[in-house]
């Protein structure tokens, strides 16, 4: 450990531009799979009728709750036919998960395919955490 803080000591400017890059690294892969945008934004999109929201958890957790308006294709179909999506071509993807944790894949995938992406921050736990309205 010692050694490691002398390293450092010595070696300020290659530690720093080591965590500069780390830093511009993960930036790049979280807007490469869609920008992420908050609940209010979200809102925002869908009442102008700009985006459409692509909900990516299974069939059975859609069925207990959703954003109105959304569109289930699961996570594990969404790659198989992506041209579901085709009709919405012209509008912002927002792309809905459980959490966040397929959200970023799915939008890295459709942002290859031409869609333009953005991604609920925080996915349907956040949008329940401030209490905004589901549907059944």
């Amino acid at each position: 450990m010692n050694n490691f803080i002398v390293f450092m000591g010595q070696e300020w400017m290659l530690f720093g531009m080591l965590i500069l890059l780390g830093y511009v690294f993960l930036w790049r892969e979280r807007v490469k799979s869609g920008t992420p945008v908050s609940a209010h934004e979200v809102t925002r999109l869908v009442n102008a009728e700009a985006a459409v929201l692509l909900d990516v958890r299974d069939a059975a957790e859609f069925k207990a709750g959703h954003i109105v308006g959304a569109i289930n294709i699961p996570y594990a179909k969404i790659s198989a036919d992506p041209g579901q999506l085709e009709p919405h071509r012209s509008k912002i993807i927002v792309v809905v998960d459980k959490m966040g944790q397929h959200a970023g894949t799915v939008g890295r995938n459709l942002a290859r395919q031409g869609y333009q992406v953005r991604r609920l921050s925080g996915g349907i736990a956040e949008w329940q955490a401030q209490s905004l309205p589901l549907v059944k």
